[in-house]
């Protein structure tokens, strides 16, 4: 930036806003418990990552929708690494003992992880909806009518449909129609016509692999964490009344793209 604008030139600090982003770490145990800033701060770098996350699905849906094979194998890429991120500082987290946890854990009140709106969204991108779920929280949750907008609009999977169609396999007309707020169910016709492009399109292949690394590694996120609460907080109920880690055990091995696990048997 020119020194004429009467502007102070960027550097590092004021570019990333570090100043203001260091001051986000406020425990609220007083006197602090050392591991409550651990907590606030892995929980803040997931947020982060979650939206990155999604500033790359949606990316890929946009990428489908124009046919884009090497944008979609390259942000799926991207994904994946995002996904080893997400998992590693788990790892850490789990340094913290119950104990310790529960040494600070009275001052969440009902704040929960449950409550990431971020993780909701990406759920709904990832075309996993439950019109049972945004129900469940309060109206003036921060969020809220952000996960509304994805949750009522097309997923990922509706774009890959849409891709397959493009690639000449013959989508029946009630998946490309599909009422958007509600998942996508698996479909013989969609297994029958990628099983075909894995046979004719090798070019496709890697794309379908990644898909499905990415699918796992959604899975080995759910997992983790499952296990963290688990350790954690055993069989307590959540803070903001959920059911912890039953709750949570409810949602492992979900496949986001059940279609591409069921014809493994076949290739």
């Amino acid at each position: 930036m020119s020194e004429d604008s009467g502007e102070t030139p960027l550097n590092y600090s004021s570019y990333l806003q570090l100043e203001e982003l260091l001051d986000l770490q406020t425990p609220r145990s007083v006197p602090a418990e050392h591991d409550e800033m651990l907590f606030i701060v892995v929980h803040q770098v997931s947020e982060l990552w979650f939206k990155e996350l999604l500033w790359e699905l949606d990316k890929i849906k946009d990428d489908f929708t124009k046919g884009s094979l090497s944008g979609a194998i390259r942000t799926f890429t991207r994904c994946r690494r995002i996904q080893e991120a997400l998992v590693s500082p788990l790892g850490i987290l789990e340094t913290m003992t119950p104990m310790s946890f529960a040494a600070f854990r009275e001052r969440l009140d009902t704040a929960s992880g449950f409550e990431s709106m971020q993780f909701r969204m990406i759920e709904y991108t990832l075309g996993l909806k439950d019109d049972d779920t945004l129900d469940m929280y309060p109206p003036d949750l921060g969020g809220l009518d952000k996960a509304r907008e994805y949750f009522e609009s097309p997923s990922l999977v509706n774009g890959f449909h849409h891709f397959l169609a493009g690639q000449g396999v013959p989508i029946p007309d009630e998946l490309l129609d599909h009422d958007v707020t509600k998942s996508v169910p698996a479909n013989q016709v969609v297994q029958d016509g990628i099983l075909e492009l894995y046979r004719s399109k090798g070019e496709l292949i890697t794309l379908f692999e990644l898909m499905l690394d990415f699918d796992q590694g959604f899975q080995e996120w759910r997992y983790r964490h499952f296990q963290l609460v688990r350790r954690t907080i055993g069989d307590k109920v959540g803070t903001a009344g959920s059911l912890g880690a039953d709750f949570l055990a409810k949602t492992l091995h979900v496949p986001v793209f059940p279609d591409l696990w069921a014809i493994r048997h076949k290739l």
